[in-house]
């Protein structure tokens, strides 16, 4: 997209240029008015003939010449460029929608589930829910104030073998959906989300490796906590995310969405009000 506004800019400012002094030169050559001079450039440039005004001097025969030679280049570039921005962003949107789709599905699947599985092994985790309690009043000012201040917490686990074995039981249920999720050839227009799913599944794949996790030695247990802080902070900012986004685009989604909200002290789908 960036190559081709860049195409697009350069093909206006030639287009215009040619159009400003192209019509100076056949006005001062051909003695013409501004509106015949700047009508014989468009219709130069446009390539659909003179009719009734067309250059007899010498001098309007090459500023003609120039014309065509600039003019008419940098005219089908803007048409080109124009028409090629327009079907990247319909593109662009089509498959940034099939992306939505996918992170919604991994929420379904593995997010939401997730997050109540880091949050309530947080020991100061009051202090990043009392700031998640996403409700229907949020603004995109709300979202993103709240975006800027998580990005600040300092995500800390306590965990222990039974917490571990349960996580790892967890991760290795939704493990096929993981890679299904990696495999998404769309995934590479999200890069944020891309990052998520890899700090999940390397998660996953840590724990998988470890057949006795009561064995665990302090320097091994440090470097899976760090592995579960990486996926627990990418996580509930990309949550985040998607919450707007639902709230956004989707109202029934994002009503579910608030009601199983992982922060919540008792989530429930159960409408109440």
């Amino acid at each position: 997209m960036h190559a081709i506004r860049l195409r697009l800019k350069i093909s206006l400012i030639i287009f215009l240029t040619v159009m400003v002094l192209g019509s100076i030169s056949f006005m001062i050559a051909e003695g013409r008015s501004f509106l015949d001079a700047f009508y014989f450039v468009i219709v130069t440039m446009a390539t659909v003939g003179y009719g009734d005004i067309h250059p007899v001097t010498p001098t309007g025969k090459i500023s003609a010449i120039f014309i065509i030679v600039l003019g008419v280049g940098s005219f089908l570039g803007v048409i080109a460029n124009t028409t090629e921005m327009m079907l990247s962003r319909k593109i662009r949107q089509a498959t940034l929608q099939k992306v939505n789709i996918v992170v919604g599905v991994f929420f379904s699947e593995v997010g939401t589930k997730l997050i109540t599985l880091f949050t309530r092994r947080d020991p100061d985790w009051e202090n990043i829910r009392k700031d998640l309690l996403v409700t229907a009043g949020w603004s995109a000012q709300d979202f993103l104030k709240v975006t800027k201040a998580i990005r600040k917490y300092t995500y800390e686990t306590a965990i222990d073998q039974a917490y571990l074995e349960n996580l790892r039981s967890f991760l290795l249920e939704k493990r096929d959906c993981l890679v299904g999720l990696l495999e998404n050839p769309v995934l590479v227009e999200h890069e944020s989300f891309t990052d998520l799913l890899r700090a999940v599944f390397h998660l996953t794949e840590e724990l998988a490796f470890r057949e006795e996790l009561s064995e665990m030695q302090d320097a091994d247990r440090r470097h899976i906590v760090a592995d579960i802080k990486r996926a627990y902070g990418l996580l509930v900012d990309q949550w985040l995310v998607h919450m707007k986004h639902l709230k956004d685009n989707y109202p029934y989604l994002f009503s579910l969405a608030m009601r199983v909200n992982p922060f919540l002290q008792e989530p429930s789908p159960v409408v109440t009000s």
